[in-house]
């Protein structure tokens, strides 16, 4: 099997480029020893399903976010997503049901000075999928978020009780009204991803989200394969393995590429030109290391070698 790494997109800030063309990003850390322990990173960019939206690949997964014992450590979460989105990161993962809301409070008081700089998903619980249930999750979503509109909305876990046609007819009357952009879904199967395909009338399935590491590799039998074969984008969930940092990635290819175990797992993950990945962004330290993973890529060899590890 080969891999073909994604392609470097020059990244701008409120429509200006930060570079001339042909330069690549390179983010300036804060202090010099943060710097010289993930080195200098580069910010990639991969399409959205068939669209010409470019999110990076490296994004900020909220699902922590929004749980916190007092304002200090909210803010520290505030600050944390900025500091992403300082670093480039442009895609950032919520949901209704993280922490019962609170985490797209803190995603939107985080993001509310540069909106249009930023790509935002967030989900529809299972619970509210019937058609006037996802509207008004939708608003709620809407009104924590601080924003007129959701780039990615996306059923967070299939229901077999509520007919997939109801849902995405909701979908589809939400992005007609503006309030969200684009449709996508999570933790469905490829039959469950072909019924919500099968069900909308005019948009399409842009991305469906699993949980995929080096530990997990379930979506690699079917869902994988799907998403390559229609460009629906898959987005990795828990790529880092819920915490579990694997130990058994060749020290020669770290020492190479100057990458840590995590940063190496997260590089793995999106080695495919379909996939990209959301690690949880509560801790700055672990955000710059994360937004730093994929700065180079593994050659195909480097890629099996890990696979086998």
């Amino acid at each position: 099997m080969t891999y073909k790494a994604g392609a470097l997109t020059r990244l701008s800030y409120r429509g200006t480029p930060l570079l001339a063309p042909g330069k690549l990003y390179v983010p300036f850390l804060h202090d010099n020893s943060k710097a010289r322990r993930i080195g200098r990173s580069t910010v990639e960019f991969r399409q959205l399903g068939r669209t010409n939206e470019k999110i990076s690949t490296i994004g900020m997964g909220a699902w922590r976010i929004g749980s916190y014992r007092s304002s200090d450590e909210r803010e520290g979460q505030v600050r944390a997503l900025r500091r992403g989105i300082e670093l480039g990161i442009n895609h950032i993962d919520t949901a209704e049901m993280y922490a019962s809301g609170r985490s797209e409070e803190v995603v939107g008081e985080a993001i509310k000075d540069v909106r249009k700089d930023v790509f935002i998903a967030s989900k529809v619980a299972p619970g509210n999928l019937h058609h006037d249930d996802v509207a008004k999750s939708c608003r709620a979503s809407l009104r924590r978020l601080q924003t007129s509109y959701i780039d990615l909305y996306q059923v967070h876990w299939p229901d077999p009780n509520v007919p997939i046609k109801e849902t995405m007819s909701a979908m589809e009357e939400l992005v007609d009204e503006g309030a969200i952009r684009y449709i996508g879904v999570s933790n469905f199967s490829v039959k469950e991803t072909e019924d919500a395909r099968a069900a909308l009338s005019k948009n399409e399935i842009v991305s469906n989200q699993v949980e995929y590491s080096l530990a997990n590799r379930y979506a690699e039998s079917e869902i994988l394969p799907f998403c390559a074969r229609e460009k629906v984008t898959l987005i990795a969930y828990s790529p880092l393995a819920r915490g579990n940092i694997s130990h058994s990635i060749p020290k020669a290819i770290l020492q190479k590429y100057q990458l840590t175990p995590a940063q190496a797992m997260l590089n793995w993950v999106t080695r495919h030109e379909q996939v990209v990945a959301i690690p949880k962004s509560v801790d700055v330290g672990h955000l710059e290391e994360n937004a730093a993973s994929v700065s180079v890529r593994f050659d195909a060899a480097e890629y099996e070698e890990i696979s086998a590890a």
